[in-house]
């Protein structure tokens, strides 16, 4: 007689394992979203409204996702340059380069800001070479996209890292027997493999960057209507114990920041299933 085999778990059953999974998730993540969403939901839509609506509000909206989606994109592109000579280069100091691509995540954003600020200041190392000519980097625009490159760049490099080291290197040794070049084996062998991290990373830079408030602070100037971010606004209503209206800021910020990943991750499952297919 036979006996089914049992497949033995390290975790309990689904049932166990899956509840504590909701409860962790209701706790960490979805009570203090839904906390947020019902403090907004104390002001009458008119206040609503006019809190959303405010010139300084909107300006700070455009700020910070404009600077958030660019540095984003740098990330994106030379992120994917830094995972390429880790994965496909052997040099001296590779381990110190690989473990200070990891720095942001362990350096507090406030020492980042700090640092950032110290550099790219009119009369920082690397400002003064920039200030005689006009150009300012500090307490602009700038500056704050400099800053979300900082926290940002991990997260490619992490997402697209592991990829190109599980790249079948057969297609492209037969590709190159076919006669194609370095060029062509790269737009059409290993970007489509790869574009699925690629979007990936961009997405968790880019959300990163949407809530990133101690690494800008400093950098940023807090001018209103010009440097002034969305956390950095939120934070101020919280100081005038307007609870109310900077819970209203953050659910429209976490509205469009759903919406955003929800696109980028929908575009990202769909070019990894279109290359699955072909």
């Amino acid at each position: 007689m036979f006996t089914k085999k049992t497949r033995k778990r390290v975790l309990p059953g689904f049932g166990i394992s899956m509840g504590y999974t909701i409860i962790y998730l209701s706790l960490i993540v979805l009570i203090p979203i839904a906390v947020l969403v019902l403090k907004a939901t104390t002001m009458s839509f008119s206040d609503f409204w006019e809190t959303i609506s405010d010139d300084r509000v909107i300006a700070s909206f455009k700020i910070s996702f404009l600077t958030s989606f660019i540095a984003a994109i740098v990330n994106a592109i030379f992120g994917t340059m830094i995972a390429w000579v880790l994965v496909r280069y052997n040099f001296y100091g590779k381990t110190l380069v690989d473990a200070i691509v990891d720095l942001p995540f362990a350096l507090p954003t406030a020492v980042a800001g700090i640092s950032l600020t110290a550099i790219y200041s009119p009369n920082g190392w690397v400002g003064q070479f920039f200030e005689p000519h006009g150009i300012k980097i500090a307490f602009t625009q700038t500056g704050i996209i400099i800053a979300l490159i900082f926290i940002g760049l991990p997260f490619v490099v992490r997402s697209v890292q592991p990829v190109l080291q599980d790249l079948d290197s057969q297609y492209e040794e037969a590709a190159s027997t076919l006669g194609a070049n370095s060029v062509q084996i790269f737009i059409k062998i290993i970007f489509p493999a790869i574009l699925p991290a690629i979007l990936t990373g961009f997405a968790l830079a880019f959300a990163r960057a949407l809530g990133e408030y101690g690494s800008v602070v400093f950098i940023s100037g807090n001018m209103p209507m010009k440097t002034e971010i969305v956390p950095l606004l939120i934070v101020t209503k919280l100081e005038q114990y307007d609870y109310a209206g900077a819970a209203s800021i953050a659910t429209v910020m976490l509205f469009f920041s759903f919406l955003l990943l929800f696109v980028i991750n929908y575009w990202q499952w769909r070019t990894a299933k279109k290359h699955q297919m072909t």
